[in-house]
């Protein structure tokens, strides 16, 4: 099973304001007319219940939105960029791949959550925005912005109801096959389920999704056997289904091994409610034992079920029980709103941006300055009269003149010389 797969997403760039000017017969100075770009279209992942792994990822990790439109002349707008929908499973947690404060994006969990991981660039604006009462022929327009790009680290986790753990071979894929439509695989040897398997039970109007986890061993919270990759699957459930073979030595023995397998990866998990049942009632070695096994778990303060997974004997008394367990445990804990909400963590406030000198030269650094030189197009006399003036808004000219700059002297902003007329 995929359930962990590393995605690079990018979102579209923004689309180039145009540099235009209205050309018709009879109007001689018409004016600019250059239309705005589109904005780039975002990266979005959404749910998709039809979907249970990641597997779709296996051939393609690399997923980019389109860019935006030009604008045109005759204040025509580009196209906005179509938006890229990325579609999970339910129960997908995203990461920033690089970790750290602020690496969790969204964990969704419900059909037709949706969230933005990459926002397209912003678009480039057309001359029509730069004509004033003195300069009504700009020769000024600006790129669109590059949309976001990031790895992100997708994780699933199942979102079931119930989750049927126990030993390898206690039956449990028996099981979900006999309550449910699921069709794992069986046989009669141990590790037979080597990955997660969904069931739906229904009882009247009630429903309940049931998840066939692989056999736990000893040393499964440390990797061992297949038990690490898939007692998280378990972590969403609201109760568990521990499901004993009847026909092993000490079944009271195993419960204890498992849920100290259980407790040593999760205390939370550890917690949940069980229900035991004792599988393998169609068998002579559990039979004969009932009262005995029985005896066994009631010391312990467990109270069994007794049941054949293989002739359906005693499952309808042991669903009946799931589903009332069910649903007094959702009655103490009513869902919580689904709507996909980001987690956000507040980064540490940086400066907009650094002044420097070198060489006699002073040096704006900082990355809203860089963006301010990418966007605006041209190197002509207008282009640096409105990255000064913009410069002047950002706090760059008051820091000038507290760094002793004169009207005449040598600045660089993203590789851009001019001169500071002050």
């Amino acid at each position: 099973m995929i359930d962990r797969v590393r995605v690079h997403v990018q979102a579209g760039k923004g689309g180039d304001g145009s540099l235009s000017f209205r050309r018709e017969k009879f109007v001689p100075k018409g004016g600019p007319d250059g239309g705005d770009g589109g904005r780039g279209g975002n990266v979005i992942l959404e749910v998709d219940p039809s979907l249970s792994t990641l597997a779709h990822f296996r051939r393609k990790r690399h997923y980019r939105a389109e860019d935006g439109g030009h604008g045109s002349g005759g204040k025509k707008h580009g196209a906005n960029g179509e938006d890229l929908v990325i579609r999970v499973p339910p129960g997908t947690i995203a990461r920033r791949a690089d970790g750290g404060e602020g690496d969790l994006i969204v964990d969704l969990t419900e059909e037709g959550q949706r969230i933005v991981v990459a926002k397209g660039g912003r678009a480039g604006r057309g001359n029509v925005h730069f004509a004033t009462s003195t300069n009504r022929a700009p020769h000024i327009a600006e790129k669109g912005e590059q949309g976001e790009e990031s790895e992100l680290d997708l994780d699933l986790k199942l979102v079931a109801d119930v989750g049927i753990t126990g030993l390898p071979n206690a039956g449990k894929s028996t099981l979900l096959r006999r309550v449910s439509a699921a069709r794992p695989k069986v046989a009669s040897y141990p590790f037979t389920t080597l990955e997660p398997v969904l069931g739906v039970v229904e009882r009247g109007y009630a429903t309940a999704v049931l998840a066939d986890i692989p056999g736990l061993i000893s040393g499964a919270h440390e990797g061992i056997g297949l038990g690490l990759e898939f007692l998280r699957h378990v972590e969403r459930t609201r109760l568990l289904l521990h499901l004993l073979d009847g026909t092993r030595e000490s079944p009271r023995q195993d419960l204890a091994a498992v849920n100290e397998e259980i407790r040593a990866y999760s205390e939370a998990l550890a917690g949940k409610r069980q229900i035991v049942a004792v599988n393998k009632l169609d068998l002579p070695e559990a039979r004969t034992r009932r009262d005995e096994i029985a005896s066994e778990l009631a010391d312990a303060g467990v109270e069994a079920h007794f049941i054949s997974a293989a002739t359906g004997e005693g499952v309808d008394e042991l669903v009946d029980a799931v589903m009332q367990a069910l649903s007094e445990e959702k009655a103490k804990a009513p869902e919580e709103s689904t709507a996909p909400v980001a987690v956000t963590h507040l980064q540490p406030r940086r400066p907009r941006f650094v002044l420097t000198q070198k060489d006699g030269t002073f040096e704006v650094e900082g990355a809203l300055a860089a963006r301010l030189v990418e966007r605006l197009t041209g190197d002509s006399r207008e282009t640096k009269a409105e990255i000064r003036r913009r410069l002047v808004r950002m706090g760059v000219g008051a820091a000038l003149k507290r760094a002793g700059a004169r009207p005449g002297d040598r600045i660089r902003v993203a590789g851009l010389e001019m001169e500071w007329e002050g």
